[in-house]
């Protein structure tokens, strides 16, 4: 998913004769594609070592262990290379020289092929590595690592001189046109990781980025009569996506910004040629570096069009957490069917006592098309989303092509709902689902198509520390109360919401708030 020019990667393993993929991750686009998938362990069921930026290598040690499934357990990464050189070599009639039964065994090799090396670790021990981290070079007979490397001159070349390489300037492969006006730029999310194998999984990684959008400059969407939300087509030379547009001054005029996670596990929809769509990287090129082979990720020459799709559909519903990934799945099948869908998780943090907290797994699924789909497919949707019981209420109007249905528990809260044709009462009544608040009092709205919000529903503010669920609204009422500098106002926030204090992905956001407020 993270290799531009997605058509081309896609048709590569589509006409390979045999596709193996050795993955700890069942829910990515690859393992999909899979003749035969090897499960292999990941981060914290493994034990080995490890090597930092700062050349420091580290102990890993295994945390938990990998789950048992039948004969589908998964394995570390150098039992499956063994076990596969035991077969081969059985198949071959030759020995086996790939016998390891331990890391450490491997890592003794790869200690003993570094010798004379700049990288030489040839006085280090796992004994060494046990006690504390070590950095290389750590030659033999040294008593400690290198901390700074060529301190005394000498480089790992002929003759022991640097090199300097003069580099000419070069344009980007793919320069802007008439036709395609923009520069698209891709890159990270603050709460996500590459691909999202792990962290797409957790819905509170969704608070603040809960979808995929294009960021675009505000002059840009006035021009090309763009509202905010407004879906758009994002096409260039290779392909094409839709997703909403919304403005940000961080964009320069004539660049749009993705966000280089999305593929097709939360991006999708259908061409008008009836191809699958296949997240953001169906755009970018694969022009590269010839030296490093980086591809050219951060330009591509697109244009942008508002997309008219009148028909839309928004579902959003609580469900069960051992069901979350089975019915995310189920969900990703349905999304071809349309021009536009995205489909992401979220969640909620329930406290079940004072030391024990867990998560309430919620699912949205958006969708939107030139004509409406066959009801068969909304009803399916509905039913993944539990709104299958004759318990469910229900409106629709065949001749506007309009549906709604929404479901609530108990204690009258809202669990589910899913409003077809016309979406414009979704702010108001996620907001209900996603408080978990009594919904008798609204309930003459339920069903009503409009999009004024009726009195008594709060509409959460953008969400800021998804560690601690602190949001933009609860920050700016703490700070009201906040003293001090700018450094002792963001302590007395970390103090009082515990936000920024654990991961600290949120802190630059914290610090541009506590600076702007302290301005004000």
């Amino acid at each position: 998913q993270s290799v531009p020019d997605q058509a081309t990667v896609r048709r590569a393993l589509e006409r390979a004769e045999l596709v193996v993929v050795q993955e700890a991750y069942v829910t990515t686009a690859t393992a999909r594609m899979a003749d035969v998938l090897l499960p292999a362990t990941t981060w914290g069921e493994k034990e080995g070592t490890v090597t930092n930026s700062e050349r420091r290598i580290s102990r890993v040690r295994q945390a938990v262990a990998p789950p048992q499934v039948n004969t589908h357990a998964p394995r570390h990464d150098w039992q499956i290379a063994v076990d596969f050189a035991e077969r081969l070599a059985t198949r071959l009639g030759r020995r086996n020289i790939l016998n390891y039964t331990s890391p450490e065994q491997i890592w003794l090799e790869h200690r003993e092929s570094t010798r004379g090396r700049d990288l030489d670790i040839t006085g280090l021990t796992y004994a060494a590595l046990e006690a504390a981290p070590q950095q290389w070079p750590f030659v033999e007979g040294a008593s400690t690592g290198k901390a700074r490397l060529y301190e005394d001159g000498v480089f790992a070349t002929a003759d022991g001189k640097a090199k300097f390489s003069a580099i000419a300037h070069k344009p980007v492969a793919e320069p802007r046109e008439s036709r395609y006006p923009f520069s698209l730029n891709t890159g990270r999310l603050r709460d996500q990781w590459h691909g999202m194998s792990r962290t797409g999984l957790l819905g509170r990684l969704f608070a603040h980025a809960p979808e995929p959008v294009v960021d675009m400059h505000p002059q840009d969407m006035a021009r090309k009569g763009i509202a905010p939300g407004d879906l758009v087509h994002l096409t260039s030379k290779r392909g094409s996506v839709v997703l909403p547009a919304y403005p940000s001054d961080a964009q320069q005029p004539a660049q749009v910004f993705v966000a280089m996670h999305w593929g097709e596990e939360f991006l999708s929809g259908q061409s008008s040629t009836g191809e699958r769509l296949a997240g953001i990287n169906a755009v970018t090129t694969s022009a590269y570096c010839p030296g490093s082979k980086q591809p050219e990720l951060k330009h591509a020459a697109v244009k942008v069009m508002k997309a008219e799709l009148p028909w839309k559909l928004t579902a959003v519903a609580w469900v069960d957490a051992a069901l979350a990934q089975t019915t995310l799945a189920e969900l990703r099948q349905c999304m071809q069917a349309t021009p536009y869908a995205s489909l992401g998780p979220f969640s909620k943090p329930v406290a079940l006592s004072d030391a024990v907290t867990e998560e309430r797994h919620g699912i949205i699924f958006r969708a939107a098309a030139y004509d409406p789909p066959p009801l068969e497919w909304v009803e399916r949707v509905e039913a993944l989303l539990g709104l299958q019981h004759k318990s469910t209420m229900r409106y629709a109007d065949k001749q506007r092509n309009q549906r709604r249905s929404l479901s609530v528990d108990a204690q009258k809260r809202i669990t589910a709902f899913v409003l077809a044709g016309d979406i414009a009462a979704q702010p108001w009544l996620e907001a209900l689902l996603r408080q978990e608040v009594d919904a008798t009092p609204f309930s003459r709205n339920l069903l009503s198509p409009s999009a004024a919000q009726p009195a008594g529903i709060k509409v959460a503010s953008p969400a800021v520390c998804s560690c601690f669920g602190v949001d933009a609204a609860a920050i700016q009422a703490c700070l009201k109360s906040a003293a001090g500098n700018p450094t002792q106002r963001l302590a007395t926030l970390q103090n009082a919401l515990k936000c920024g204090t654990n991961c600290g992905s949120c802190l630059p956001q914290l610090k541009h708030i506590v600076t702007n407020a302290a301005t004000a």
